[in-house]
């Protein structure tokens, strides 16, 4: 079967841009033979196929009219959220932050359920590989939180956990050791608020960026807290963490149960939780997969192939 569809100028030019790879993730990702001439777009190949590859077009044309970029992933983002009877625009549209003409938005189905759980529970888990956007959603969402004055001051941390003995023969005081650990947190701030802002809200407190040791003995009220990298706290230091929380609170952890720096012996804290708080209602679990990786597409293939490994060695980390 063949098909050719007229596309617009703007659409035309969105989906010939070479380095994005579009045409080719089209191609890969529907099987069928695609060719874009002008404003034509033919389509061939068997009658199902096309038909997917209609719809997923039609879904890319409604998002680059509505001021969306799309590229490689936008297709896979498009599939799944067809594969799953939901409104793609639904997703790339749920505006999380703006800023300086830059939105943030969910990119995947899972993405999206994400931003929902957040918004809707008072303590969210984020599990999955790097790249799936955990972190850079919740921060998102957490400033969000505190420019509609839903929340009062945003804390995020993360456990220093390679520092060890190490840290005493770094220069600088407490927080000058941990910088490193922190920067990450910082980088993305960064790109969600103005350089003067943000550092007047650190200055003053209204954004806290500490070490998890920092948290203990604290009642955290009024505040949208996020603690990153939780595949690295202990059992004992995820609980005390969840226990700071407060009255008016939200809290988010996310984490990748394959990357643990801990010790083999040592169980770590964000496996541990699940088996504990699963069943609890205002708690949510939100899964991630190598298809919600939103970085290069070889991230997506080095996720899945370490995946791969593990499942089949049986190495991979079970507490």
């Amino acid at each position: 079967m063949q098909e050719v569809l007229s596309v617009s100028n703007e659409v035309a030019a969105e989906l010939a841009t070479v380095d994005d790879g579009i045409l080719d993730a089209l191609r890969d990702r529907l099987g069928i033979a695609l060719l874009l001439r002008g404003n034509r777009l033919t389509l061939e190949g068997d009658d199902a196929r096309v038909g997917q590859a209609r719809a997923v077009v039609d879904e890319l044309v409604e998002l680059v009219e509505g001021g969306q970029a799309i590229g490689p992933s936008t297709v896979d983002a498009v599939l799944a959220a067809l594969d799953a009877a939901e409104n793609p625009r639904e997703i790339f549209e749920d505006v999380v932050w703006r800023h300086r003409g830059t939105r943030i938005t969910p990119k995947t189905v899972n993405q999206k359920r994400y931003v929902d759980a957040i918004r809707e529970c008072t303590i969210t888990f984020g599990v999955g590989p790097a790249g799936t956007g955990k972190t850079y959603l919740a921060m998102a969402l957490a400033v969000a939180a505190m420019q509609e004055r839903a929340v009062s001051r945003i804390i995020l941390t993360r456990p220093a956990v390679e520092a060890g003995e190490r840290l005493g023969f770094l220069p600088g005081d407490m927080l000058a050791k941990v910088d490193p650990y922190l920067r990450p947190l910082f980088d993305a701030l960064y790109d969600m608020l103005d350089a003067d802002r943000l550092n007047s809200y650190l200055e003053k407190g209204t954004i806290e960026v500490a070490p998890l040791a920092f948290m203990r003995g604290r009642t955290l009220n009024d505040s949208f807290i996020i603690l990153d990298e939780a595949q690295n706290t202990t059992p004992e230091q995820m609980q005390m963490f969840l226990t700071r929380l407060g009255f008016g609170s939200k809290i988010v952890v996310t984490g990748d149960v394959t990357q643990v720096d801990l010790p083999r012996e040592q169980a770590s804290g964000l496996i541990h939780v699940r088996e504990i708080l699963g069943a609890i209602d205002g708690i949510e679990f939100v899964e991630f997969g190598n298809q919600d990786v939103v970085r290069h597409v070889l991230v997506q293939r080095i996720v899945e192939a370490y995946k791969r490994h593990a499942d089949e060695t049986g190495t991979q980390r079970r507490k």
